[in-house]
């Protein structure tokens, strides 16, 4: 068998650029300052603001700057960097979940609540609920009342201290939400927007019972309730009494499968007292005031 030999050399593979941290690195050995232009050594150029860990940026350069900083040892100075980077991240979830609940009354908060004795507000049953052990459990939250007597608010403040626990919300009102599935229905997207729904922890329907509810209404509040029952929870606000939410809808079979899923898994809390909005009024005229606003 005979061997070639005048067969052509394979080329060597021309050597791979060096990355990034190679270059870092030879700069640094070369004599290099290791400096970045705002002070922090090469190595922690990843963490610098507008890095991948801002806020450990951010505190390095706070404490590089204060030199009564040198009195803590190592792992103080690590561990307060790594605690403000932990609640940067948590804070940035909270305004990120609270953005995407599109919360009617976003400022609303357990600590604003009125207990005025007109309102008749049981102080030892919101404190259960502010736990939320109603939302692990997959259970409702019915708030009924007087327009004016502060409801939306009162859904809008448990909204907003979801977000903060880290549940997922969203916000709607009825009609508004009944034309978006109409839309979705009409362009294929009804099971999308289905699905929409069911992700969110807690749905909050606000102005429940405005007006009546065709049979298609009705049969996509179904689906809705028959997705999220025993799975996820729902608040609503109503002006209309619990027990007048039967002629809502046109078909009474459709009635009572979506009020079976409502109403019998639930914790309800009827508001009353004055309209909040004369409070506010007088707020603003300098009178005195208080922090709810909305039906």
């Amino acid at each position: 068998m005979k061997v070639r030999t005048n067969a052509p050399l394979r080329a060597s593979p021309a050597p791979a650029p060096p990355t990034r941290l190679c270059r870092e690195q030879n700069s640094h050995h070369k004599g290099g300052s290791g400096q970045q232009g705002c002070g922090i050594p090469k190595p922690t150029a990843r963490c610098r603001p507008g890095g991948e860990l801002p806020a450990i940026a951010a505190e390095y350069i706070r404490q590089s700057e204060l030199p009564v900083m040198s009195a803590l040892d190592f792992d103080e100075r690590v561990g307060m960097m790594a605690d403000a980077e932990w609640l940067s991240r948590d804070n940035n979830r909270v305004k990120r979940l609270t953005k995407e609940a599109k919360l009617r009354c976003p400022a609303a908060c357990f600590a604003d609540i009125d207990f005025s004795p007109s309102r008749k507000l049981d102080r030892a049953y919101i404190a259960r609920l502010t736990g939320f052990a109603w939302v692990k459990e997959a259970r409702n939250l019915i708030l009924t009342g007087s327009t004016g007597t502060g409801k939306t608010w009162l859904a809008c403040a448990f909204g907003t201290e979801a977000c903060r626990v880290g549940l997922r919300v969203r916000f709607y009102r009825v009609n508004r939400l009944l034309s978006e599935m109409a839309v979705a229905a009409g362009t294929g997207c009804a099971d999308k927007f289905l699905d929409k729904l069911k992700k969110c922890d807690i749905l909050i329907f606000d102005d429940w019972g405005l007006s009546s509810l065709t049979l298609f209404e009705g049969k996509f509040l179904h689906e809705v309730f028959k997705d999220r029952c025993g799975e996820r929870s729902t608040i609503i606000s109503a002006q209309l009494p619990v027990s007048e939410w039967h002629g809502l809808f046109e078909d009474r079979t459709v009635a009572d499968a979506v009020l079976d899923r409502v109403v019998n898994n639930s914790y309800r809390l009827e508001l009353q007292g004055p309209t909040m909005r004369l409070v506010i009024d007088k707020a603003a005229m300098g009178f005195g005031g208080g922090g709810e606003d909305n039906a």
